[in-house]
């Protein structure tokens, strides 16, 4: 039987460049989705899931992350009560109590595997979670907790699938090369990086949460970093499968994948999330209507 998954990783020390001058002093992980920043849905999945030890691993101009799921400060709590806004207080306060957060800072060579690196001295010699801080899939059940019952049946990485819907989409992602296990899951044969729509071995991308043993941890030291430097955790996944250790992927169910590492796709994540927020959904999606009406 597997050992049960009780940590959970997110890697948040990228620069964000894609959305410069914004991020120069404020995290991309910290952007809002109307009222609540992109890591905090992370959070939420994470801890739906069953974990409530977080390792946030952070750089430069990160603290604001810090600052969001620490306590509200003696001010704003005065101010609150003030204001009569004991909900909005309430709502603080559940941020800060759920989960057990731990900060490390990023050290070593560009690259995704050397932030899930960085954690080594926190995770020990358990398996654990890693999610990206800058995408997220609302799911019932969540995303990761189908991901850990999957590992609880079958042990070795687990990877979250996700079914890309238009064919040409396909070239932006890794896309795998499946093998049939029951119902939504699949061991992984390899997985193609941005593949041509027309040569792609399946429509599911495999990315942005995972389930990793400790060995990844050799996996990565063991890696030489390529021409610029860089150290990739896909890299450390794939030995560890060609050393033996399987690879599945499940393929998430009653979900929808939220991307917000580029404008565009930050912005329709937005709008989407706006159009069903319970306080301004129904008079957004009566704005968007409108506006259209007038182009």
């Amino acid at each position: 039987m597997s050992k049960k998954i009780t940590k959970a990783l997110i890697p948040a020390a990228g620069f964000g460049t894609r959305f410069l001058p914004q991020t120069k002093a404020m995290p991309k992980e910290m952007l809002p989705i109307v009222d609540k920043p992109v890591i905090q849905y992370v959070v939420e999945e994470i801890v739906a899931s069953g974990i409530e030890n977080i390792i946030i691993v952070t750089g430069a101009t990160k603290r604001a992350i810090e600052d969001h799921f620490d306590e509200p400060s003696e001010d704003l709590v005065q101010n609150l009560i003030n204001g009569k806004k004991a909900e909005v207080l309430e709502q603080l306060k559940r941020i800060s109590d759920m989960a057990n957060f731990i900060y490390i800072r990023q050290k070593g060579p560009y690259g995704n595997g050397t932030p899930v690196l960085s954690g080594e001295s926190v995770i020990e010699d358990e398996p654990f979670a890693v999610v990206w801080g800058d995408e997220f899939i609302l799911a019932d059940p969540p995303r990761l907790k189908q991901m850990i019952d999957v590992h609880e049946k079958y042990g070795g990485m687990v990877v979250s699938g996700v079914k890309i819907e238009k064919k040409e989409d396909l070239k932006r992602y890794g896309i795998a090369d499946l093998e049939p296990v029951e119902g939504n899951v699949y061991k992984i044969k390899r997985i193609v990086e941005k593949p041509d729509p027309d040569s792609a071995p399946s429509d599911i991308a495999t990315h942005g949460a995972y389930i990793l043993p400790p060995e990844i941890f050799g996996a990565l030291k063991s890696l030489q970093p390529g021409q610029s430097g860089e150290i990739w955790l896909v890299d450390a996944i794939n030995k560890l499968k060609d050393e033996g250790v399987p690879l599945y992927t499940v393929v998430v169910e009653n979900g929808k994948y939220f991307d917000t590492g580029n404008k565009l796709e930050y912005m329709k994540t937005v709008v989407e999330l706006a159009k069903i927020h319970p306080e301004i959904g129904e008079e957004f999606k009566d704005f968007l209507k409108e506006s259209a009406d007038k182009s």
